[in-house]
């Protein structure tokens, strides 16, 4: 069977089981061993120099960009690549330079990390165009019919932090909103992992995702539409994005197709991450279906558990990796604790999901687990042994 055997997170102590993959997901050797040769083997600026060791980090990175769009099936004539630091940064990154003459409103759901939940605040502060908040049903689609999207901006996630309920209707609430002369941005943080199939093909005009969350190093990834950059401003400016420039004047490198992604890239980037998470996506692709096997197994059994057990309180409506609760008459954080003095790492409080789970919820502090490849059925077995004891 497909669990520790496979060597790849050996560094993990027996009895140690970590239960926050939605925050970040452990990384398996082969990426921290990517990571450790491009310091080792050919550490050097990409795109800015001529010697061998910066050509190998131009090739591994420009591999990589390629490797995003081929996990995603998107087309390189449509979509262009971009480096950041997080989902946070790429989502701000975008709405901070999209014109708003070009829209009505802005648009996001009650489920949404503060990421994009504090993003289209923003936006509509600076651009005194008014945000709406939509509902999602408890699968975590969106009634398409209900909302009118025209000239919107729909900044949306396809995959929640929390419960990991998807947007099962993705395709039917992208054509609204392009039918309606809209755009819509997706937060894939909690989807790239484990979910990646709900989005692959979909034309959407900008995915920003955490690699940190895909089983690679800290970085954050944009996939835009390259129709994108009419809607925008040149309002994030610096090294690495121009080909000229005069006493007041500059040539964007963007510009070209061939160094469109320098749009989102200003300044150096991490590049030994970069290329890192193309050997992640590697990684992925390469898992046998016993891996995945594995993972589903875990999830059912320790969702069955936590959904049968008496005073145990349910987020989630369905079995996922990802699932949130609390314990009647038991604070989360003292929880945790005890938890972690057993080996056990889990996440407590609202997990930056602060206005539905606190304010339309009304729901006390949880405690999350979420689950990744790296765990073992010994894992579920000792949370349940533990969590029976102490609950």
């Amino acid at each position: 069977m497909y669990n520790r055997g496979m060597e790849d997170f050996c560094y993990l102590s027996e009895g140690e089981v970590y239960l926050d993959a939605a925050c970040q997901s452990l990384r398996p050797r082969p990426v921290i061993e990517a990571l450790s040769n491009y310091y080792t083997q050919h550490n050097s600026c990409g795109e800015r120099v001529k010697y061998k060791w910066g050509k190998l980090t131009d090739e591994k990175v420009e591999a990589t960009r390629e490797k995003v769009l081929k996990f995603l099936k998107l087309s390189a004539r449509k979509y262009t690549v971009s480096f950041t630091l997080n989902t946070t940064y790429g989502i701000n990154l975008i709405l901070s330079q999209l014109k708003g003459d070009n829209f009505r409103k802005i648009m996001t759901s009650e489920i949404e990390h503060n990421s994009p939940f504090l993003a289209t605040m923003a936006f509509s502060q600076r651009t005194e165009l008014p945000r709406e908040i939509i509902a999602r049903n408890e699968d975590g689609s969106i009634d398409v019919k209900k909302h009118d999207f025209k000239n919107a901006i729909v900044v949306v996630n396809c995959a929640s932090n929390f419960d990991g309920r998807k947007l099962l209707n993705i395709t039917e609430l992208t054509r609204a909103i392009h039918k309606a002369n809209g755009i819509i941005i997706i937060d894939a943080a909690q989807a790239m992992a484990h979910s990646v199939n709900i989005l692959r093909g979909i034309e959407v005009d900008a995915i920003c995702f955490s690699a940190h969350k895909l089983y690679a190093p800290s970085l954050g990834v944009i996939v835009w539409r390259d129709e994108l950059i009419n809607k925008m401003n040149d309002g994030f400016l610096g090294g690495g994005m121009v080909d000229d420039v005069k006493e007041t004047s500059y040539l964007l490198s963007s510009e070209s197709k061939e160094h469109r992604y320098t749009r989102f890239e200003p300044g150096l980037q991490a590049w030994g991450e970069i290329i890192a998470l193309g050997v992640a996506l590697d990684w992925l692709e390469k898992l046998p279906k016993s891996a995945w096997q594995n993972l589903e197994n875990n999830t059912e059994k320790l969702y069955e558990f936590l959904l049968n057990s008496k005073k145990v309180h349910l987020v989630n409506k369905e079995a996922n990796p990802t699932m949130s609760f609390y314990v009647e008459n038991l604070d989360s954080h003292l929880l945790g604790e005890a938890l972690s003095r057993e080996n056990i790492m889990a996440r407590t409080g609202y997990f930056c999901a602060h206005y539905y789970l606190d304010h339309v919820l009304g729901l006390p502090p949880l405690i999350r687990f979420s689950l990744g490849l790296h765990n073992r059925p010994e894992d579920i077995e000792k949370i349940k042994k533990i969590m029976t004891k102490i609950v």
